[in-house]
């Protein structure tokens, strides 16, 4: 069984053969900025399942340990690598069905936007400007 996406484009696409191990909500502020989002959502991959099936990424160095990497037409990121490691996390929303793994966690919650909420089972909606969808 394999799983695949790609970017916004289609510039970028990639393939998953092996297990998805789990998926998690990540809230620090390189996400955040990289992403523009106050939550990022990534699945955990070997590096051995994970193959590009078209095109080739840009990748940008977030720190001295990681990097990203993301189409360089569109801007979607798709991957995040941090050095030495046998795993790589995968923009859930990439996956041509997003649905397939729902994250269980949040991790680098100090970073939480405060007016995110991450209590399980509660949804809190506000609408900012009367046009908003």
């Amino acid at each position: 069984m394999g799983f695949e996406g790609g970017c916004h484009c289609g510039g970028l696409r990639y393939r998953i053969e092996g297990p998805v191990k789990w998926g998690t909500y990540c809230h620090c502020r390189i996400c955040q900025l990289t992403l523009g989002a106050s939550v990022s959502a990534f699945a955990s991959v070997s590096n051995d399942h994970f193959r590009y099936t078209k095109g080739e990424p840009t990748i940008y160095r977030s720190s001295a340990s990681a990097q990203r990497e993301f189409c360089g037409k569109c801007g979607a990121q798709l991957v995040f690598r941090r050095d030495g490691k046998n795993t790589l996390g995968v923009n859930i929303v990439t996956f041509d069905d997003p649905a397939i793994i729902e994250p269980t966690m949040h991790i680098w919650t100090e970073s939480r936007i405060p007016w995110f909420d991450t209590k399980d089972g509660h949804e809190r909606r506000r609408q900012v400007h009367p046009h908003a969808s």
